[in-house]
């Protein structure tokens, strides 16, 4: 079985549609096949602190075979667009992503490093920052834990992530009005007043809601030949 894990439902859907005799147990993982391949997708919500727990919940339960962790990342650099994908060396499994690359050649793929954010980057400066300092050339919240969990249990793991926003293409409001850390969603209430003072905003909304779906479909596409493939 391969595993493969989202941080939010918003990230998987695409993929959740395309599994054949789909169904879904007590613990919320999402089981199909894609090609015949027994596929399980699971979420581990935002962060490492809410990552932590449902992996090690998932793991509990699940010997996968290989973990592709994925989902959306903030590019770090310029040269990265929307619906691109990055194939993250510093978290892969060395065998797993000689074969992603071989798979996805014909994608628009990087290999390069990831880093794992504690919070949600947004700032061109803080962009910067990171790619200088960590060589990196996308941000995510959840990957170090999990390459963490599967090391721990010598499960392999290739992270594959797509771009969702870039310096250029950013997010269309300041990351606490666009997500709840505590609640793990977005808080409508406190949308709808940033929305009320700041009108304008609601256009920068339907702009990115058409990027998240651009992103979507590049990942789901380039998961379904990576299942199909490994």
């Amino acid at each position: 079985m391969i595993a493969v894990s989202f941080a939010l439902p918003t990230e998987s859907s695409d993929l959740v549609g395309l599994l054949r005799d789909r169904k879904s147990d007590e613990t919320k993982v999402i089981r199909g096949k894609i090609n015949n391949k027994d596929v399980a997708i699971f979420h581990t919500g935002v962060g490492g602190e809410s990552c932590k727990r449902k992996i090690d919940n998932f793991f509990s339960a699940q010997q996968p075979r290989l973990l592709i962790s994925s989902g959306f990342a903030g590019a770090a650099r310029d040269d990265l667009r929307i619906g691109d994908l990055v194939l993250a060396e510093n978290f892969s499994d060395r065998q797993l992503l000689f074969e992603a690359e071989r798979i996805l050649k014909n994608r628009n793929v990087c290999v390069a490093n990831l880093f794992t954010s504690q919070t949600i980057v947004d700032s061109m400066a803080d962009r910067d920052k990171i790619a200088r300092e960590h060589g990196a050339a996308a941000i995510d919240m959840e990957t170090a834990s999990i390459a963490e969990a599967c090391a721990s249990r010598e499960i392999r793991m290739l992270s594959l992530r797509v771009i969702s926003d870039s310096p250029r293409e950013g997010l269309p409001a300041p990351p606490h009005v666009l997500f709840d850390m505590q609640l793990q969603r977005t808080n409508p209430t406190k949308l709808l007043f940033y929305l009320l003072k700041h009108p304008v905003v609601l256009w920068r909304l339907i702009r990115f809601g058409s990027q998240i779906r651009k992103a979507r479909e590049s990942l789901t596409n380039a998961i379904a030949d990576l299942v199909r493939g490994l």
